[in-house]
């Protein structure tokens, strides 16, 4: 018996509950970097999600996607944090 199919489908499992509970944490809050923070996990967990789901149809093609999509959240990123910089300074 093969144990990666076991490990990659354990895998997704872990990242779903990952993604969940920084959705409660996106939502809950107390602040806006926590918020920031949490938003950058779920991008993380997505583009892990994205690579698992690569390595268990053996499609190269997808890690494509998941390159770009954590690109743009990487940017997103930065956007949040300037933005709570200058949003900061202006107190």
């Amino acid at each position: 018996m093969n144990p990666v199919p076991l490990a990659l489908d354990l895998t997704i499992w872990m990242l779903a509950l990952a993604s969940v509970l920084s959705v409660y944490r996106v939502l809950r809050g107390p602040s806006l970097p926590d918020r920031v923070v949490a938003l950058d996990l779920i991008a993380t967990v997505v583009v892990g999600i994205v690579i698992v789901y690569s390595i268990q149809t053996d499609t190269a093609v997808i890690l494509d996607v998941a390159i770009v999509f954590a690109l743009i959240a990487f940017l997103g990123t930065v956007a949040f944090a300037s933005y709570i910089e200058r949003k900061e300074q202006q107190r």
